[in-house]
């Protein structure tokens, strides 16, 4: 993540006031952000996992700190990071997805989402709907399927690995619309699209268009 910033920066990365990081050991990472805050940036960048960022949030919320937040995806959840940094803190930080919030409402009638209920419910009963890592399991299952459908009866190693390298751009009920999963031949990576969201109220709201990630697409 730091890397990434830094490259899209380029010339510019000095811009970069501070760098902070966390073991996962740590209980809490609140004496990270009171350090931060003392530097004043105007944009806090969060690449934490879920729990971390939930306290991120929540401390820059009571040190009455007024940054631009930036979250990484992964832990963007409503569920797990959002509601316990305290809806209040969390208002207007920024993030990008890829894939819907099981726990948004604005999803309950999306066939695609149904189709995910429907499936936990009849195979993983057990699982916590609102989980995004078991929308992402359910995601990447669905993709295997389509490789294997690809292989038709070839199950070879060679042909699995072929198919899987030859994903012409398929679009999943998990996924936010125009979010594709498309590979190649020297492009292994399956999602390269992400849209921004702004979070307001109780949710995540998109905005603007689908943007593709491809570092052939970057334009310096």
């Amino acid at each position: 993540y730091l890397k990434g910033v830094q490259d899209g920066l380029g010339d510019k990365k000095s811009m970069i006031v501070a760098e902070e990081s966390y073991e996962l050991s740590e209980p809490t990472i609140d004496s990270h952000i009171v350090k931060l805050k003392t530097l004043n940036p105007d944009v806090l960048l969060i690449f934490t996992t879920p729990k971390f960022g939930a306290q991120t949030i929540k401390k820059v919320g009571e040190l009455a700190w007024k940054p631009v937040m930036i979250i990484s995806n992964v832990s963007a959840s409503t569920a797990t990071v959002m509601k316990p940094a305290g809806f209040d803190n969390a208002q207007g930080v920024i993030s990008a997805a890829y894939a819907k919030d099981t726990s948004d409402p604005q999803w309950d009638n999306d066939p695609g989402m149904k189709e995910y209920k429907v499936f936990l419910a009849k195979y993983v009963p057990e699982a916590n709907v609102a989980d995004s890592s078991a929308l992402t399991g359910y995601n990447m299952a669905q993709t295997m399927a389509v490789v294997l459908k690809q292989c038709g009866d070839n199950l070879t190693r060679e042909n699995v690995m072929k198919q899987a390298a030859s994903i012409g751009g398929i679009q999943q009920g998990g996924l936010l619309p125009g979010v594709l999963i498309k590979t190649g031949e020297a492009d292994f990576a399956p999602i390269e699209q992400l849209q921004l969201m702004r979070f307001k109220g109780e949710r995540w709201e998109l905005f603007g268009e689908v943007q593709d990630g491809e570092a052939s697409s970057v334009k310096r």
